[in-house]
This record gives structure tokens, C-alpha cells and sequence, in this order.
């Protein structure tokens, strides 16, 4: 039996139609947003991040994608709590100039003047989110990005086709594209969520199947194709938290570097 996972197109730049080239569509289309918020268990505001997140996404749907990364000392377990980081975690963002939580980025651009305080990177308190999706939803984007997700449940195998295509030239020679395994629905600690053991954990990273930072895609002019096929065996756990694959959703975007 075959699991069509509810999948999401999503690119830095901007998102498929999935009309045409097999998945991905060819017409130019505006930018669409990554917002990777950085959270952790023990983060009390963090909960309040998480709302301004899901609002901005409930209002753009189709053209918005969330990636909550538990990361920080506010991320780490105590006791028998669950541990929820990643072993990518870190790395984003530490690039990020993070200076305290909740923190995010929206397509790991740098906006001016809307660093967090103390800070000069792309990392922007929440009051910022929401004004920075706006700015990137008008911007016009040079490639469109398709994405199928299916999964095997008997194996637990999944199977994520992606296609990149070009409208446009990118400023770059090479492009980097990076396909995240997002799980909603887990239920865990949140300081500040006001549901103790019970707060329900939307967007996780659980895993990317294109490692840190990505696979490098060569040809990045106008009218290019780009496809590739990812195979993965879903584990039943990370770091003993459960993996239910009713609740894996598939992300893919595109960058020109480890940032925007």
C-alpha cells in the first residue's frame, strides 16, 4: 500500500504549478517563503512564535512553507523529556547570527535593520516575520520548483521527486537544493504553551534527505531542467520520538548558497 503524502513545493524563489515539465510548471511566478524558526522546549515565548508562524502561513497557504528547528540550550531534554533537535540544527543556525529565541529567517535573507538586537545576521525576532513574507511574496522569482512525495507503508520507504526549472537566469553558476522531512502533531513539553506534556509540535525538521546544505544543481540558466529522485527508509524513531508517517510532510527549496 502506497501513502500519498500531503506535500509541500516550496523554493526560496518561488513555487511550481505542477502543470507542465512532468511536476513543475514553467511560467514565471512571484517568490514564495521558508520560515525557519529556531524553538525549544524551555523557550516561553516560544509558543507565541509559533502562532505568528502558523498565521502567517494560514494566510497564504499555498505559497508558504514552516520549518521549526529545536536548537539552543533551550532545546536541550531534561530528564525523560523528549529531544526533538536534529543534528542539523546547529549548523543553520549558526549562521544565522541568532541572538535569542524565538528567532527566524525568511528564505535566509538579510533584511537591514530588522536584525535581532545585538545582531547583524539574517536571524530577525517575530515581530519582523510577518512584514519580511510580505516583502518576499511580491518579489518575482527565476526558477520553479515541483515536488511528489509518496510512501511505501509496508517498508516504510518513501520516494520524493523533485523538478527544478528556470524561467529566468540565476545570478549563481550553481544553485543548492535541499529536501526536509517535516513531521507535525507531536506532542511534547512547551514551557509557555499551557498544555504541559501535551502541546502540539507543528513543522519539526526531522531530517534532510540532501544533508547540510544541500545538492548542487550545475545548470542555472534560463530554461534548464533539473530533476532528481530521493529513495529513504523512514526510521520508526529519532532520538526515540516517534516517526508517524501519517504525519510527514516533504519540503523542498532551493538556494544560491548555505544562505538565500
Amino acid at each position: 500500500m502506497k501513502q500519498i503524502l500531503s506535500f509541500i513545493a516550496i523554493i526560496v524563489f518561488s513555487m511550481s504549478s505542477l502543470l507542465a515539465q512532468t511536476i513543475v510548471g514553467t511560467d514565471p511566478e512571484n517568490k514564495n517563503v521558508v520560515l525557519e524558526e529556531f524553538t525549544g522546549i524551555h523557550c516561553v515565548f516560544c509558543p507565541d512564535g509559533h502562532a505568528i508562524a502558523q498565521a502567517i502561513y494560514n494566510a497564504h497557504p499555498d505559497d508558504v512553507v514552516l520549518i521549526n528547528i529545536h536548537t539552543g540550550s533551550f532545546a536541550v531534554p531534561s530528564g525523560s523529556e523528549p529531544d526533538f533537535r536534529t543534528q542539523w540544527g546547529n549548523a543553520i543556525a549558526g549562521q544565522t547570527d541568532l541572538q535569542g529565541y524565538p528567532a527566524g529567517t525568511v528564505n535566509r535573507h538579510l533584511f537591514p535593520g530588522w536584525s535581532q538586537p545585538g545582531g547583524s545576521g539574517t536571524a530577525m525576532s517575530r515581530n519582523y516575520w510577518t512584514s519580511a513574507a510580505n516583502q518576499i511574496l511580491a518579489e518575482s522569482s527565476y526558477l520553479n520548483v515541483g515536488v511528489e512525495a509518496t510512501i511505501v507503508t509496508s517498508t516504510r520507504q518513501l520516494v520524493v521527486d523533485v523538478e527544478v526549472y528556470y524561467t529566468g537566469d540565476s545570478p549563481q553558476s550553481s544553485n543548492l537544493l535541499n529536501v526536509a522531512i517535516l513531521q507535525n502533531n507531536i506532542l511534547g513539553p512547551q514551557t509557555g504553551g499551557g498544555a504541559g506534556n501535551n502541546y502540539n509540535h507543528m513543522h519539526m525538521l526531522r531530517h534532510l534527505l540532501t544533508g547540510q546544505w544541500g545538492v548542487e544543481i550545475t545548470e542555472t540558466t534560463e530554461g534548464s531542467l533539473y530533476s532528481a529522485t530521493f529513495t529513504y527508509e523512514l526510521p520508526a524513531d529519532y532520538n526515540d520520538v516517534e516517526v508517524v508517517l501519517e504525519d510527514i510532510d516533504v519540503a523542498a527549496f532551493v538556494t544560491e548558497t548555505h544562505q538565500e
